[in-house]
């Protein structure tokens, strides 16, 4: 982790004029493509999940406004941010936090997200780590064909963790489209930045085979 300060004058007072605002929040949302992902999955064994996951935590951590965070009168920028992510459990009918270390190598990812989250079924938490904010948070809602979402958060003060939501895989032609929702401190990123995780995420999902190999 490093403290970042912005030298250009511009970008201070961008920063500055977002940070002062009681809501300085911006989403996006987007349908992206998962044609060719899907069946991948399906080949290799891949939880669709955390599969999703994975890529998505990959998308963000090569976007570095993504792993800026906002700590009171300064800004850090983490060398990774890691994934905590809703999963359903066996306790009740609300969801549970799961959070993995993000591993560049998918493999040893999705071993520890499979065990992560065998434990979250039975023993489940609402609770982050006090004094971390090196988390993305992401949320599954696959029974909606969403447009649009706005997260529960606090304001006061700004909470600068990126939220991440994805919904219900849909047919459009002979294509497979997911929407796909981001919402970030304005602060921190502009709407260039988001697209970029927005291609990032495509392309990934356009190989995954170069990505899970």
């Amino acid at each position: 982790m490093k403290k970042i300060s912005f030298s250009n004058p511009h970008r201070k007072k961008h920063f500055d004029f977002f940070n002062a605002m009681n809501h300085p929040h911006f989403s996006i949302t987007a349908n992206v493509e998962v044609t060719r992902l899907l069946p991948y999955f399906k080949k290799e064994s891949i939880s669709v999940h955390t599969g999703l996951v994975y890529l998505l935590s990959k998308a963000a951590n090569k976007v570095t406004e993504f792993r800026r965070r906002i700590r009171g009168e300064e800004v850090v920028e983490h060398q990774a941010v890691h994934p905590s992510f809703t999963v359903p459990t066996a306790a009740t009918d609300v969801f549970s936090f799961c959070t993995v270390p993000y591993n560049p190598d998918p493999g040893i990812f999705l071993k520890e997200a499979a065990a992560h989250i065998e434990k979250m079924k039975t023993d489940p938490v609402m609770e982050d780590e006090p004094g971390r904010d090196d988390y993305l948070f992401l949320s599954a809602i696959p029974w909606i064909r969403f447009t649009a979402i706005q997260h529960a958060m606090h304001y006061h003060p700004h909470d600068s963790v990126p939220r991440i939501s994805w919904g219900k895989i849909f047919n459009e032609g002979d294509k497979k489209l997911m929407p796909l929702s981001v919402q970030v401190h304005h602060a921190l990123m502009d709407a260039r930045h988001v697209g970029a995780f927005y291609e990032n995420f495509e392309k990934f999902s356009a190989q995954p085979e170069a990505i899970f190999k």
